[in-house]
This record gives C-alpha cells, sequence and structure tokens, in this order.
C-alpha cells in the first residue's frame, strides 16, 4: 500500500508546470462603475466623483442646481445642465430617483421657487427686465441672473414666446402664469431657429491654432468650434463687459457659453498679447475724443453710444433709455434724475447742457387714452384698471380725479402726459 502511494505521489509531482503567460488579470481602472439609485440632491463632490465627472464638472452642476433653486426636481432639469453630456445622462437615467418631467414632478409635490408665487400686474417685454424686476417679479436673485444670462446668450432678446419657454429657469407652471403677459411674437422667427443652429457637426474636424481672443471676430470663433450664436455672445462679452479685452485667462473662461469642457479644448491655444491689451486702450481712448456737441442734443433722441461718450457705465444707459421708451418720451428734465441706476450727478451735468424736445411725445385725455397705454405707462399702470373703470359711467374728467384719490405728486406726474 506504501509503495502505491509513493507511485502516485511521484507521478503526480513528475508533471510539467502548466503555462498560464496567457491568462490577463483584470486591471481596477477597467472595472466599470457600480451604479445604483440616487438623487442627484443628495449627492456630495466625492459621490459625484465615483459617478465619473471632473472636478469642474461638478462645480458646474452644483452652480446648476443653485441656479435652478436649491435642487433637482425632475429628470427633464436636470438633463438640461449642460455639464452634463446625452451619453453621460443616458447611463444615469435609469438610476435617477427623479420624476421624468417637470410637470410630474409638480403633481408629485417637488417645488422649485421654494413656494413663492409670482406676482404679475400688467403686460411686460421681458427684453427689458432687469434683474430687480425679475427678483421683484418673484424669482430668486440668481434666477433673475440665470434668465439674463439665457437672454444674453441669445443675443440679447428671447425673441419669441417659443424661446422664452425654453429657458430652464421658467418651468411649466410659471410659464402658465406669465404666457398672457408676455409682449412677445408666439412663434421664432425661421431664420432665427436657423441662426442659433449648434454647429456641433464637424466637430472632429477642428484644427485648433495658437490665437489671440483679443483679434478674434465673430468668425474667428467660429473656426473654433462655436455656434454664430455662442460666438457674437463671447465677442459682445469681451467688447461691452470687458470694456474691450480679456485681460487674463479667468475672462474667458467665465464667459457664460464656454463650457468648462471646451474651455480645457482650447486653453493650450490661448496667446494673450500685451500689445493687443494696450491697441484696445488706444481704440477706446480715439473713440472718446471724437466728441458729440451735447449743446444740440435732444434727450428724447440721445443714443446708447451718445450716453457712454458723455461718460455713463452701459447699466446706466441702458437704464435711461429703457425708461424713456417705457414712457413714451420725457417730458420733465427732472423726471430723468429718476431713472434706476443712474449717476445723479453726472444727470445733472447732461441736464444742464442738452435740449429737451417734448413736440413728439404722445398724450391722451383721461377719458379716450387707450387701455393698453394705460396698462403699460409706468405713471399710470397701478391706476389704470380704476381710470378704465370710472370712465365707463363718469365723462367728467375732474370727477374721475376725484375718485381716484391719488397723491397730488403722482396726479402731477400724470398729467404731463395728458392732453
Amino acid at each position: 500500500m506504501l509503495l502505491i502511494i509513493l507511485f502516485v505521489f511521484q507521478k503526480f509531482t513528475g508533471k510539467e508546470k502548466e503555462d498560464f503567460s496567457g491568462v490577463k488579470f483584470i486591471s481596477e481602472n477597467n472595472i466599470r462603475i457600480n451604479l445604483a439609485e440616487f438623487n442627484p440632491n443628495d449627492l456630495d463632490n466625492t459621490q459625484w466623483e465615483q459617478l465619473g465627472f471632473t472636478e469642474k464638472q461638478i462645480s458646474t452642476i452644483l452652480n446648476y442646481k443653485k441656479i435652478v433653486g436649491g435642487k433637482f426636481i425632475s429628470k427633464e432639469q436636470f438633463k438640461k445642465c449642460f455639464a452634463v453630456s446625452s451619453e453621460k445622462y443616458s447611463e444615469l437615467e435609469a438610476y435617477i430617483l427623479l420624476p421624468e418631467t417637470n410637470k410630474e414632478a409638480k403633481s408629485s409635490g417637488f417645488k422649485n421657487f421654494d413656494g413663492k408665487s409670482l406676482i404679475i400686474r400688467n403686460s411686460f417685454n421681458p427684453d427689458h427686465y432687469s434683474q430687480n424686476d425679475w427678483i421683484k417679479l418673484g424669482f430668486s436673485e440668481r434666477q433673475a441672473e440665470a434668465i439674463l444670462k439665457y437672454k444674453n446668450y441669445l443675443g440679447g432678446s428671447f425673441v419669441s414666446k417659443e424661446k422664452f419657454r425654453e429657458c430652464f429657469i421658467i418651468n411649466d407652471e410659471n410659464y402658465i402664469k406669465l404666457a398672457p403677459y408676455l409682449i412677445l411674437q408666439e412663434k421664432t422667427p425661421e431664420h432665427f431657429k436657423n441662426y442659433t443652429k449648434n454647429t456641433n457637426v464637424g466637430k472632429n474636424k477642428i484644427r485648433y491654432h495658437v490665437f489671440d481672443p483679443n483679434t478674434l471676430d465673430i468668425e474667428g470663433w467660429q473656426s473654433l468650434g462655436f455656434s454664430q450664436g455662442q460666438s457674437k455672445v463671447i465677442v459682445n462679452y469681451r467688447d461691452r463687459n470687458l470694456k474691450g479685452s480679456f485681460k487674463n485667462i479667468e475672462d474667458i473662461q467665465k464667459c457664460f457659453v464656454i463650457s468648462a469642457e471646451k474651455f480645457e479644448e482650447i486653453k493650450p491655444y490661448i496667446q494673450l498679447n500685451p500689445s493687443t491689451l494696450t491697441k484696445t486702450e488706444n481704440e477706446k481712448s480715439e473713440m472718446k475724443q471724437e466728441k458729440t456737441d451735447f449743446s444740440k442734443v435732444d434727450l428724447n433722441t440721445v443714443t446708447f453710444k451718445q450716453l457712454l461718450e458723455f461718460g455713463f457705465d452701459e447699466k446706466a444707459a441702458g437704464s435711461m433709455l429703457g425708461f424713456r421708451k417705457k414712457l413714451g418720451g420725457f417730458v420733465n428734465k427732472d423726471q430723468i434724475l429718476t431713472t434706476y441706476n443712474i449717476d445723479k450727478e453726472l444727470m445733472q451735468k447732461l441736464l444742464s447742457t442738452a435740449q429737451l424736445n417734448t413736440s413728439n411725445v404722445i398724450k391722451y385725455t383721461l377719458s379716450e387714452a387707450p387701455e393698453e397705454w394705460l396698462k403699460n405707462h409706468p405713471y399710470f399702470k397701478y391706476s389704470a384698471d380704476r381710470i378704465i373703470f370710472y370712465r365707463i359711467s363718469e365723462k367728467d374728467e375732474k370727477k374721475i380725479w376725484k375718485l381716484l384719490k391719488i397723491k397730488p405728486e403722482y396726479e402731477l406726474r400724470m398729467k404731463w402726459y395728458l392732453k
């Protein structure tokens, strides 16, 4: 028996060792992300990293979440975040614990505006609304800022109700409330659809080259893969917001339409040339030297460019012209001083220099003024409904004024625009 055991042992140990050279072990880096159900509102930076997002993408997602009210309410809303590619969204979609659409979120109890309802009193053109106007309407400061950025992305105008509705801040519920008051055309013109079409097609054909962002025009930015609309926004951002030039890399990175991924692509090719910075400043000085004779300028026809030349910043100039448009023209120099965001000392200087021609300002009687005009005019809109009601049965305007019971200073301003 012992001999048999020894024989078997010798036979086994005498075998040649098997060749395992062809066997490959799975690298830890090749292990696919193990996805599980998750709510994107509950994730911290580390958890976003575990889902495969970069540090910059995570920062963008978290900022986007703040902008939409502090939390995502639906998959539809999460998908709109530009840091989440369509491929990545497809990978995650089945695991996201959120309603499919904003509409479903509303019916299931999700809130987007912290329960704050919109206060809409009159019809308005959203193109003329400032950040403060959107806040007064019921949006948060961040939401108001995002709405204005979206408008700038479109080229400075919402164009249509259709385009306005596409703003990710405007959910279905609030759009339904706003739509009847929006002074915009219903549909987007065909030429605008073509204008804003994304040019991602042929992206792989882009050949990057060293470039100075301060010398690129719209076509130059398009050659880097940006759409015509995006290129226009970048040029406007540089020439208007930054006064003519990008001063550093961070200025470029902050531009709304340049995503974090796109910035990383073009960053190695950016070359800021000091000479172009100087040239831009010189050109700006030369523009200032082209002086206008403001003693001959009419405050009811003064242009945006002329106001900048006089020394106002863009915000102040825009506020003055916007106020003038809402009024239908100025009739009293003092009223111009009530413009928001205005440098009053500089404005006093302009008022003492320029003329004011009121001959083209449209005026009505209280009984004949169109309802739309009453409801949109800054001085009449808060009393418009009562005026319309009282004048149905009362033709004597003196009696209408008594019924209105308006403060004398408000009545005086209103009478500036009455025959």
